[in-house]
């Protein structure tokens, strides 16, 4: 039951990364109205801090899971049962590694990794076509 728990936790707390962008993260002159490109430039910057302080928190969250997780392995008996839980520890240790690897080349800047997706690669059609 721990576990179900557990991924139920994990699952609620990667939702937000999920969630496709909203239509109002436009880009500069693509029909803002009235609001000038500083303006813009400030909203965009605000809401950058906003989701990086989101991302931290995840991580953390994560990270005390995933601690509460590898602290049950030693009540583990069953050695099939067991491997099965240090396997599924290490698959979520590489995968909160990874979002710190995000986290700081976010930090590094905004936009980092804009046009560019979790594996490094461009998004761009023309960009990605072979030669």
């Amino acid at each position: 039951m721990k576990y179900r728990t557990f991924l139920l936790v994990l699952i609620v707390a990667l939702m937000p990364m999920l969630r496709p962008q909203s239509a109002s993260t436009q880009m500069p002159g693509s029909g803002n109205g009235g609001q000038t490109e500083a303006g813009h430039h400030e909203k965009m910057t605000e809401m950058h801090k906003q989701e990086m302080q989101k991302m931290k928190s995840d991580i953390e969250k994560m990270k005390a899971s995933l601690a509460a997780m590898r602290a049950n392995l030693a009540t583990i008996r069953d050695t099939n049962e067991l491997d099965r839980w240090r396997d599924n520890a290490d698959l979520w240790q590489t995968m909160v590694d990874h979002m710190e690897q995000m986290q700081k080349m976010e930090s590094m800047g905004p936009g980092m990794m804009q046009g560019h997706d979790t594996e490094g690669m461009p998004h761009s059609r023309s960009e990605a076509k072979p030669q």
